[in-house]
């Protein structure tokens, strides 16, 4: 009997539990052989279908790499259905077997954040990693203290996020600075990637007036009305379990709407890591209610102003040059209790600060563009030139000439 037949007879019920699809996963690891045309991409530890891994498949949908190579996405339980991917990629289940087996298989792995810590790469696997932002709070290695969903052992998560990175092969780096960070906090020795982001390739190519109609046709935003971003960070203290974090934030909807909503609709957007049901439907139709499956990048387009606080949202966004505010309620908390800074923010950021949601609707209310590039552009134009350094709308070209 073939060495196919017996996996295929040895492949569990997946109605089986976890444990038993893992003890099987180890034992045929090392007799599973890579096929030089498979590639699993992730995107958000499996959480949605975007980011650096989405814009680089998209863009072997536009060369028709997808017919060349078998591609697999692979999705958390509850997106999966929510899901219809372009192009002949297939989906798998993260907690199928299957998932488990095409990992074997994969000459390549596409990925934007760390691989669990149950997947082991294959020695003939490539394992190309995107991260996801350029670095404003302290990662990894150079953090003195950790308080992730209840974990504060910080020796153990050093230990585990250096375990992960061994296993990287590529890195890819948005700017100088990040490949600094990126090798020292990662204790990364692979090769780094300085080719900016791929899903910042959007930024350049559909950043004109007819793909902006489109996009805000699409997701039903009224062309009446400017519009807001919010899209804050989560913060390491506030979840609900492991990996699952809460909306955290002091902004009051209320005055926003009351002062703001004649002339603007808010979107908020959660980082990837927070999942949180609320209902927004009292604040309608003010705030836009916007799921998972909405692209950021997409957001950004159609965005005339940004709200953030500590997000690497912030260095995206200033490709566009567009006016960004700071809602950072608990800067000095953050910083002294959660996660420390790389750099100044107040001397660094190209936009206002602020602390309470009066300031904020100040801000907002009372600027204009002119006034606004007035105050910050210079700011603006030394942020760009250090934070997007390498950003010029081909980096998922560039990831894919990797592929053999």
């Amino acid at each position: 009997m073939s060495f196919k037949k017996k996996i295929k007879q040895m492949i569990p019920n997946e109605q089986n539990n976890w444990r038993n699809k893992l003890r099987l996963y180890r034992k045929i690891a090392k007799h599973v052989s890579t096929d030089d045309k498979t590639i699993l991409f992730q995107s958000s530890v499996g959480r949605n279908y975007s980011g650096n891994t989405r814009y680089i498949y998209e863009e072997m949908i536009e060369k028709g790499l997808d017919k060349k190579y078998k591609c697999y996405w692979v999705f958390e339980k509850s997106i999966y259905d929510k899901i219809d991917l372009p192009g002949n990629a297939k989906k798998l289940d993260k907690s199928s077997f299957k998932f488990l087996y095409t990992s074997l298989k994969s000459k390549y792995w596409i990925f934007d954040t760390r691989q669990p810590n149950y997947l082991k790469k294959p020695k003939d696997t490539v394992f190309i990693e995107t991260w996801h932002g350029t670095p404003l709070k302290k990662l990894a290695l150079d953090m003195e203290k950790v308080d992730m969903s209840g974990n504060t052992n910080i020796k153990q998560y050093r230990k585990r996020f250096k375990k992960h990175t061994s296993q990287w092969d590529y890195l890819v780096s948005q700017n100088s600075y990040s490949t600094e960070i990126f090798r020292r906090a990662f204790a990364f020795n692979g090769e780094m990637l300085e080719i900016g982001y791929p899903r910042n390739d959007i930024l350049f190519s559909k950043n004109n007036d007819e793909d902006i109609k489109k996009i805000k046709e699409k997701m039903n935003i009224p062309k009446d009305k400017k519009v807001m971003l919010y899209a804050p960070t989560w913060r390491d203290n506030e979840f609900y379990k492991n990996g699952i974090y809460k909306f955290a934030t002091q902004m009051d909807f209320d005055a926003m709407k009351e002062s703001l909503g004649d002339e603007y609709v808010l979107i908020v957007k959660y980082h990837y890591s927070v999942k949180d049901n609320i209902d927004w439907e009292k604040y309608a139709p003010f705030i836009i209610e916007c799921n998972e499956l909405w692209d950021i990048q997409e957001l950004y387009l159609i965005s005339d102003i940004l709200i953030t606080d500590y997000s690497s949202v912030m260095f995206d966004y200033a490709i566009l040059k567009r006016p960004m505010f700071f809602f950072t309620y608990d800067l000095e908390f953050y910083k002294n209790n959660l996660r420390d800074f790389y750099f100044d923010m107040v001397e660094e950021v190209p936009g206002p600060i602020v602390m309470t949601t009066e300031e904020l609707i100040s801000e907002i209310a009372e600027f204009s563009e002119e006034s606004y590039m007035e105050k910050y552009g210079e700011k603006y134009n030394r942020f760009n030139e250090k934070y997007n350094e390498f950003d010029d709308g081909t980096a998922s070209d560039e990831i894919i000439k990797l592929l053999k």
